[in-house]
This record gives structure tokens, C-alpha cells and sequence, in this order.
């Protein structure tokens, strides 16, 4: 199971890359892993202000729905268009071409409550 060292987790299965006041978002690969082949992500929440733990979005796969739940409060500022024609890059490159939001942060310290890759690896074994 990959899970970067650079990146914060959340029990909810999302990773965090930080970079100053921005956030990228994404689900682990774990996640995508359990979802099975993704078929749909649907994001109607750019250019909202959304508190920590907020539904953002979903990602629909051949078995289920998920929610996704916002790892840090703020403003959804962007979501990966290249997801609507070709979501199943969340499965082939969750850490990478597959990310899903980014945010621009209304409370850096909320980033302290994330877990680090030891952390997450803990929650998932």
C-alpha cells in the first residue's frame, strides 16, 4: 500500500498536500483500492467556503457512493477537470494526476490535527 511520507491523512481516507496556504486533495490509495474502479467524481462545491468535515463531493464506483469529506476548512478553489472524462485516474495515480480539490486554507492550524503516514498506516492495518 503506497502512502507518501510528504503528504497528511485523514481517517476518512483523504491525503493532504500542503504548500503555505493552499491544499491539495485527494483519497488514498487504499481508498480507491476498496472503491474499486471509479466511474464519476462529482464536485458542485468550487468557490465555497466550506468548514473542516464538510461533504465536498462524491466519488461514484462500480459498487458504491462515497461522500468526500473536506480535510481542512476553507474555499474550494479548484477541482481536477481532467476527473470528468477520465476518472478512473483517481484509481491509476491517486497521489498524483488523480487529485480531486484544492483549497485555499481558512485556518492553517487545523493542519496539526491530521495524521502523518504513520498515522494513517495505523488507522488502516
Amino acid at each position: 500500500m503506497n502512502i507518501p511520507q510528504d503528504l497528511k491523512y485523514t481517517q476518512d481516507h483523504e491525503w493532504v498536500r500542503i504548500e503555505g496556504d493552499e491544499a491539495t486533495v485527494g483519497i488514498t490509495d487504499f481508498a480507491q483500492n476498496e472503491l474499486g474502479d471509479i466511474v464519476y467524481v462529482e464536485v458542485e462545491t468550487v468557490g465555497d467556503n466550506l468548514a473542516k468535515e464538510s461533504v465536498f463531493g462524491t466519488v461514484e464506483a462500480v459498487k458504491t457512493v462515497s461522500d468526500l469529506f473536506l480535510p481542512l476548512s476553507g474555499e474550494i478553489i479548484a477541482f481536477n477537470d481532467q476527473l470528468e472524462d477520465t476518472p478512473e485516474l483517481v484509481n491509476e495515480d491517486p497521489y498524483g494526476e488523480g487529485w480531486i480539490v484544492k483549497i485555499k486554507l481558512s485556518d492553517t492550524s487545523e493542519i496539526d490535527g491530521l495524521l502523518s503516514n504513520e498515522g494513517y498506516q495505523a488507522v488502516i492495518s
